[in-house]
């Protein structure tokens, strides 16, 4: 492709094929094996050096936003399901009620320990090794 082809390309494509912008992931449904609606992606977090999606956080609880947990889970874990026009996912309600989860004042959640934590309760490889 040449430079001015390329220099004249659309910056504000968001998701292509196989591709999505992190803002188009943020807000998306999540939803359980059979199909319910058990919570929205409230954002991913990125791997600083590998630049590998880590967890999706989950905002799940709460009324009208407030008051809700965030359930980070590991990207693996979420399979796009065009026919929802979201995230599925193999764990239900009752599971995830149960997943490592931290609330909006829990700053310092994110160690190694809690790391494995959330990989070890969700029966996946971490996206570390």
């Amino acid at each position: 492709m040449a430079y001015e082809d390329v220099r004249n390309r659309d910056a504000d494509v968001t998701e292509t094929h196989d591709l999505i912008a992190s803002d188009k992931v943020e807000g998306t449904k999540v939803y359980d094996p059979k199909g319910e609606h058990i919570g929205s992606i409230e954002r991913i977090m990125v791997e600083k050096r590998s630049g590998k999606v880590s967890y999706a956080v989950l905002s799940f609880g709460g009324f009208l936003g407030i008051g809700h947990d965030h359930y980070p889970l590991p990207w693996s874990k979420l399979e796009y399901d065009e026919s929802l026009g979201g995230y599925r996912v193999g764990v239900t309600r009752e599971q995830l009620e149960g997943a490592p989860r931290y609330g909006a004042e829990d700053d310092d959640y994110w160690t190694a320990e809690n790391g494995r934590r959330v990989y070890d309760y969700y029966g996946v490889a971490p996206y570390w090794i």
